[in-house]
């Protein structure tokens, strides 16, 4: 089926997207969620706004303590920036696992928050992280946590007017270690689920993606495997069953996922 009518724009500046937002526009960065329901007339957007042009919104740069990177930073340079390999491995080996070599090239990691896929990489191992979600709107800039961005299925706190403008990861310092599990569908290599663990000097942070609408953190014990099925278990309340996997299926996958995270950060 092809795609509705519907007008395009190039702005060169982040002010000049938010006021094509703001006339009814439709924000496009690598296009592999947006194109396809459009093709399919699930969205039917008057115009789109390609933020490709806009050059505040790319690059990663160092900020001490932290990584800030542009929204529309593709997964291939996160995946091959030295920066991120030095400062936060973890992120870098995700975007890695993303996709296929057109996806990473084309995808955006601003573009894969703001879709909120629950079967999406990034969300899990940025929560785990404790990462910043940086956003600009008509009313100015705010910033939002990780944790708080992803509000339920395919929802996030991005308002309609609003953009994602970068996101900011702190470093893994002072002997932290993290890693990400993933059990890939073999068709369109997103997560069935994914685990990512974060080990520090603050304790140990375990978050499961793909299971249930929005990352979830796991609480209570998990000195022994036992203690990690079961808390495992008691964090996803609701889980998602589809035609590949059945809720109880990814229940018990994101325990078995969760197990090979802590250890590979011990």
């Amino acid at each position: 089926m092809h795609k509705a009518k519907f007008d395009y724009h190039r702005p060169e500046s982040v002010d000049a997207a938010l006021a094509l937002l703001q006339q009814g526009g439709k924000a496009l960065a690598g296009g592999h969620s947006l194109i396809p329901v459009m093709k399919m007339r699930l969205a039917q957007p008057d115009a789109l706004i390609d933020l490709g042009r806009i050059p505040d919104l790319s690059g990663i740069t160092d900020e001490g303590d932290s990584l800030r990177i542009g929204a529309t930073t593709t997964h291939t340079e996160v995946n091959q920036s030295d920066l991120v390999q030095a400062s936060v491995p973890v992120l870098c080996q995700t975007a890695g696992m993303i996709g296929d070599p057109q996806v990473r090239n084309r995808g955006t990691i601003g573009g894969s928050i703001a879709h909120a896929d629950p079967a999406a990489d990034y969300p899990t191992v940025l929560v785990a992280l404790g990462a910043t979600v940086h956003i600009q709107g008509p009313n100015g800039s705010r910033d939002v946590g990780a944790a708080d961005f992803f509000v339920d299925l395919f929802q996030t706190a991005l308002g309609e007017t609003e953009l994602i403008t970068a996101v900011t990861v702190p470093k893994l310092a002072g002997g932290a270690k993290a890693s990400y599990q993933k059990h890939r569908h073999p068709a369109s290599a997103y997560a069935v689920v994914g685990v990512c663990a974060v080990r520090s000097d603050s304790g140990q942070t375990v978050v499961i993606g793909g299971a249930s609408a929005t990352p979830t953190k796991v609480t209570g014990p998990m000195g022994t495997d036992e203690e990690v099925m079961s808390s495992v278990a008691a964090a996803i309340t609701d889980p998602m069953g589809d035609t590949y996997a059945s809720g109880e299926y990814r229940v018990h996958l994101a325990g078995v996922l969760a197990r090979r995270a802590i250890a590979a950060t011990a």
